[in-house]
């Protein structure tokens, strides 16, 4: 498995901010780009503080659910509640992960850009979920670039 494990508390700076969380799923999805996979990444944070990243794996592992939220949450490991997290991912999230997010009640999920792919924003919403995107332009032209390069695989990621 490819997916970026959890950080031990000991390895985090003390004063982890949100800007850190994003950068770190920014991070995930570059290292998934550079293995040849899909660049989208997200990150778990409690308090501010990454508990786990992860990036799409689908083309890695060959795992059709292995998307970046996914991935996130599987390096996190289970945990008693998600009601005081906040995802962090580099592109609006798909129906899989919107129904993954509702299911662990996870209240707050920033999003890196929704230009490219407008995901499901009005059904988190309708759930009480808020979102915050920023549509950070480093995300928006990664995937810009990878769905001019490959856009059978970015076809198949989003089940068309």
């Amino acid at each position: 498995m490819t997916s970026e494990t959890r950080l031990p508390a000991a390895t985090l700076p003390p004063k982890a901010t949100s800007e850190s969380a994003f950068e770190a799923a920014y991070a995930a999805a570059r290292k998934s780009s550079s293995e040849g996979g899909i660049p989208i990444g997200a990150a778990l944070a409690r308090n501010g503080v990454v508990i786990a990243s992860g990036h799409n794996e689908r083309v890695q592992n060959g795992d059709p659910i292995a998307h970046g939220e996914m991935s996130a949450l599987r390096a996190a490991g289970r945990q008693r509640s998600y009601r005081d997290t906040t995802l962090y991912t580099t592109l609006a999230p798909c129906a899989m992960c919107t129904g993954t997010i509702i299911q662990f009640k996870i209240p707050r999920v920033v999003v890196g850009e929704a230009r490219t792919f407008p995901g499901e924003f009005e059904l988190l919403r309708s759930r009480g979920v808020e979102v915050i995107v920023l549509d950070d332009q480093r995300c928006v032209d990664m995937m810009r670039e990878f769905q001019d390069t490959s856009p059978d695989l970015w076809a198949e990621d989003i089940a068309e």
